[in-house]
């Protein structure tokens, strides 16, 4: 049995920023455990080689049938091994509305407004802009401008103008609405993880231990206090000792399976799965949110765009070599290259829709092979009223868990979802587009909601921002209180994505780092009053 000051549950997004922090210093002893490998190969680093991350670090899950989505399985792929889904993802720095924070305080998270999360963004960030009133330049997580974007991207901002849609160059600095070429995760044209920020620099600290490829059974709980936790890594099962604390960071979907498997959660679930209560925790594993996205997709008569022809393969394959020789071209894509936000509902208090566009075709999140040229454009609803669960599928941590967005369940949604749909197909007319030579793979009446509806209920899916599961307030229903420790336990602190009371208008990455950056000073904080 090894003993730590502090061990870290999950090297994703949240957990490499919170472990990174604590550890840095030299003068804590920090574990971080993760089920995955290191992540540290050419694939994941070159960003074009994003539709190619397979089993090893993607859990691929799916959901449980949808009756909004006409009873189909959903697809979730997450991240596994260090940068967790930072590692996998499409890098897009999004943080979401000054408005999503300050309804965060408003809902009871005291201390979670737009002034008191933006000095974290600016810590985190080192922007190859530089400093501003919104950006930080100084800190581990790197953020540059698009390299090489292809032609079409850059075209669907000049068609978003044709509508007098303002263009945006900063998603991120005084205003999130408009249409832009986004910023992305990426350093010299290669992919910049949370772990490649927060991690890899310090890996041969003597005070900092990583264990890859070790999966948590349980935390240990003993006279109301996590202790320790129960990790498997192979055949060896053993514990870990945590003298001040745990960090529990492994996602809106592991983070509860991890706490039910522990005997926190809801005290009729857990019993039917034979677990012993520890605490009944109704909410554990509720309050799941995720934003619904249809994906509108186009066949070109032009090949500017990527394609699986002969002659986009020879392309694709110089630009392996390009990047490789000079960290430039094509395979620095990060596919959703422009995009934006903006209202379609006249009652918004920040943009209600996402778009992202792609210079791709996309079927099935990428998983059907298309050779044809064209482009794909996703338009996702920033803030779902739908609620679902997560809940054991076994008492086996190995499993994965039972997933239920419950997507497109409150009618609300859709109709949000439907006029970002129009209003994909509106850019996409004008000018700048039809250049191109699209046509339309999915075509539709759009003036018939019926006609439309159905098709959304038949292709929309997951973007891959579930969150919410482990809810933060200053209620005693709530999870985690206002500085992410859990309510009910001592020793024990939350920090991912599941603590969002409410999904932010935007990609759910950065916010993530954001709230690992934060716990780690509350646990700083909590060490002051207990020393």
């Amino acid at each position: 049995m090894e003993s730590f000051d502090y061990i870290v549950i999950g090297g994703g997004s949240g957990g490499s920023a919170a472990a990174g922090r604590l550890a840095v210093d030299g003068t804590r002893r920090v574990c971080l455990i993760e089920a995955g490998g290191r992540n540290n190969n050419v694939i994941i680093k070159t960003p074009g080689f994003m539709p190619f991350i397979r089993n090893s670090s993607n859990y691929k899950f799916d959901t449980i049938p949808q009756k909004g989505l006409n009873g189909r399985v959903g697809y979730q792929p997450r991240g596994k091994g260090l940068g967790g889904s930072s590692a996998i993802n499409a890098m897009v720095y999004i943080r979401g509305t000054a408005w999503d924070y300050d309804n965060w305080a408003a809902m009871g998270c005291d201390g979670w407004a737009y002034e008191d999360v933006l000095p974290y963004f600016k810590k985190s960030e080192a922007n190859e802009r530089g400093a501003d009133d919104y950006h930080g330049a100084g800190g581990p997580l790197f953020v540059s401008d698009q390299r090489s974007p292809n032609p079409t991207s850059q075209a669907f901002v000049e068609a978003a103008q044709e509508l007098q849609l303002r263009t945006n160059n900063d998603f991120n600095g005084e205003r999130q609405d408009g249409f832009g070429l986004y910023q992305v995760t990426q350093r010299n044209g290669e992919r910049w993880s949370a772990a490649r920020g927060y991690v890899e620099p310090i890996r041969e600290q003597g005070n900092f231990a990583i264990r890859t490829n070790t999966l948590v059974e349980k935390l240990v709980v003993e006279g109301g206090r996590v202790t320790g936790v129960m990790v498997r890594n192979g055949k060896r099962v053993g514990m870990l000792y945590a003298r001040h604390g745990v960090i529990l960071s492994a996602g809106a979907f592991n983070t509860p399976q991890i706490l039910m498997l522990s005997g926190i959660g809801p005290a009729e679930h857990l019993k039917q799965h034979g677990i012993d209560v520890v605490i009944d925790k109704p909410v554990v594993g509720s309050n799941l949110q995720d934003h619904i996205d249809y994906v509108s997709g186009w066949e070109t008569e032009s090949d500017v765009p990527i394609g699986g022809t002969v002659k986009g393969t020879l392309r694709m394959a110089a630009a392996m070599v390009e990047h490789r020789r000079k960290r430039t071209g094509a395979m620095t894509t990060c596919y959703a290259e422009s995009g934006g936000f903006w209202s379609v509902m006249p009652d918004a208090p920040s943009p209600d829709v996402q778009w992202h566009f792609v210079p791709a075709v996309l079927e099935d999140h990428g998983r059907e092979q298309v050779k044809e040229h064209g482009f794909s454009l996703h338009a996702c609803v920033l803030r779902p009223e739908s609620r679902g669960t997560v809940r054991l599928g076994s008492r086996n941590a190995a499993d994965a868990p039972l997933i239920d967005p419950n997507f497109l369940d409150d009618p609300r949604d859709i109709v949000v979802l439907r006029e970002g749909v129009r209003l994909s197909h509106r850019i996409v007319d004008t000018p700048p587009m039809q250049a191109f030579g699209p046509k339309d793979r999915h075509p539709v009446d759009l003036d018939d909601d019926d006609a439309l509806d159905h098709l959304l209920r038949e292709r929309s899916d997951s973007v891959y921002h579930p969150v919410g599961t482990c809810r933060m307030g200053s209620d005693e229903d709530a999870v985690v209180d206002p500085s992410l420790r859990f309510r009910g336990l001592d020793g024990l602190w939350i920090a991912d994505a599941s603590v969002m009371p409410k999904i932010v208008s935007g990609n759910t990455n950065a916010p993530s780092i954001m709230i690992g950056e934060r716990c780690a000073d509350f646990v700083k904080a909590d060490e002051k009053v207990h020393a």
